[in-house]
């Protein structure tokens, strides 16, 4: 049976996930979390007091590193080197680990080996940063999703507020701004659109909108 691949990149707050997840679901692929095997490395590197800044240490840690990605009961699993750390990887200092080690190079090249190899076994949704320039590069569809920077932040503000969490908009607005800024011009792997992807704004779409065109794409480039 032949495996097929969407690659969706983007912005911070564009609904990268939310939409991958759904597609996947729909379609019953495997939905890859890139984002959540970044934390599994900052969770490895933060567990073995491993520095960023320690180029020796970081590139015998990418030797001695597998990270994985299950399904039980149609929820996500992460395993670490055997381990499930699903419950472990979303403590401030695996996520902080992984927004300082998410720069690097040998990391980048480990996690899009590791994320290669999953896509080599099964068909996957995968979202993130680089996926359709670096990680699937001849995906089956390739989709830069976007929204204005007012649109995602005030997406984000309905989230944080709905959680019950003070936030102000603008600010939440000027750190889209910087964010965007630091992804497009970072040395290694920067967001980029990839030359074959199509540009999908969602300012005025909802979700099931952006799902369905995205899923009628797929299927029209695999007819």
């Amino acid at each position: 049976m032949k495996n097929y691949s969407i690659a969706i990149d983007g912005p911070a707050g564009a609904g990268k996930s939310t939409i991958a997840k759904l597609i996947a679901k729909k379609l019953g692929f495997i939905y890859i979390d890139t984002g959540a095997m970044y934390r599994a490395m900052g969770l490895y590197l933060s567990q073995n007091q491993i520095s960023v800044e320690d180029e020796a240490q970081i590139l015998d840690a990418c030797k001695k590193v597998d990270i994985s990605i299950t399904f039980e009961n149609e929820v996500q699993q992460v395993i670490l080197n055997g381990e499930n750390v699903t419950g472990m990887i979303r403590s401030p200092e695996a996520s902080l680990m992984a927004s300082n080690c998410s720069a690097l190079k040998p990391i980048r090249e480990k996690l899009v080996e590791l994320q290669q190899k999953l896509a080599a076994k099964t068909s996957v949704v995968m979202d993130g940063r680089d996926i359709g320039t670096k990680v699937l590069p001849n995906a089956n569809l390739k989709i830069y999703l976007t929204a204005s920077s007012a649109v995602r932040a005030k997406r984000r503000y309905d989230e944080m507020v709905a959680g019950g969490q003070e936030c102000d908009l603008v600010e939440i607005e000027a750190a889209i701004i910087d964010r965007d800024y630091r992804d497009m011009h970072r040395e290694n792997s920067p967001l980029v659109q990839a030359e074959d992807a199509v540009l999908l704004d969602s300012s005025d779409m909802n979700i099931d909108e952006v799902v369905d065109q995205v899923i009628k794409m797929f299927q029209a480039n695999i007819a």
